[in-house]
């Protein structure tokens, strides 16, 4: 039996990259995991059949964030999800990983991109953590995926930096509000990793790997696992005077300045 088993997971933005990494790992852990997608339904599939063919648990629930009704959306499909497998309902690990993972420049964003990514990043976990919390149960988990690039500044993504910085102040605050239930809150902030979000600039380009590589005192580009074996200890029982902390998953990027 695994540590998670007799848990139930939800984790965001689940159908590729660090997401279903995530999703994966809590699952071969042993927790029922909710594979959450906006629109590749695809992809959320995917993870479900990895997790299947591994010997896992997992089921897909569909919505857009950053939208009108989002959150309500997404735990009526969740509860749903959980009815139909005959599961009890509620949930012990929330992981907000879905995003936006980039923006434009400090003088090229427009006031809609701003809007939407911070409806993405920064109000659709906000109103989803409000909507769940009656769903929580008691020294449940909440992880929010934040990023490396809140310690830096970083003019070409300065908006999104924002958002990540705003989930920091969200985390950190939460911890506080739910503490008295057993509940933990946490940040975990990967650095540069390789997924298909950073594929047009990092794979095809030898010189660019070199210099994403040179960031950590490994000399290595941080992989979705990397960032999934974190969050697993996050949320494990281990963990569980661990909270209000932000976890840094760049693999030391910030030793090397």
């Amino acid at each position: 039996m695994g540590v998670l088993t007799g848990k139930t997971a939800l984790v965001t933005g689940a159908g590729r990259g660090i997401g279903r990494a995530i999703a994966v790992r809590l699952a071969a852990d042993g927790a029922l995991v909710a594979v959450h997608y906006g629109s590749s339904r695809a992809g959320a599939e995917q993870t479900v059949a990895q997790i299947h063919a591994a010997g896992g648990s997992a089921f897909p629930v569909a919505a857009r964030l950053g939208e009108p009704g989002d959150a309500e959306r997404l735990w009526a499909g969740f509860d749903r999800g959980l009815a139909e497998l005959g599961a009890a309902p509620g949930l012990d690990i929330l992981v907000n990983n879905a995003g936006i993972p980039h923006s434009p420049g400090l003088t090229e964003i427009t006031p809609e991109q701003f809007d939407e990514i911070f409806a993405v990043n920064v109000k659709a976990p906000f109103f989803l953590v409000r909507a769940g919390l009656d769903r929580m149960r008691d020294h449940g988990r909440v992880v929010n995926i934040s990023s490396g690039v809140t310690r830096v500044a970083s003019p070409g993504i300065v908006a999104y930096s924002m958002t990540k910085g705003a989930l920091d102040t969200f985390s950190f605050t939460l911890a506080q509000a739910v503490g008295g239930r057993g509940i933990t809150v946490n940040s975990v902030s990967p650095g540069i990793i390789d997924t298909d979000a950073n594929a047009g600039w990092l794979r095809g380009d030898p010189r660019a790997r070199q210099r994403a590589a040179a960031y950590s005192p490994m000399n290595r580009i941080g992989q979705p696992a990397d960032v999934a074996d974190l969050v697993a200890m996050v949320v494990s029982p281990d963990a569980r005077w661990l909270t209000g902390q932000d976890i840094d998953a760049t693999g030391g990027a910030v030793l090397t300045g």
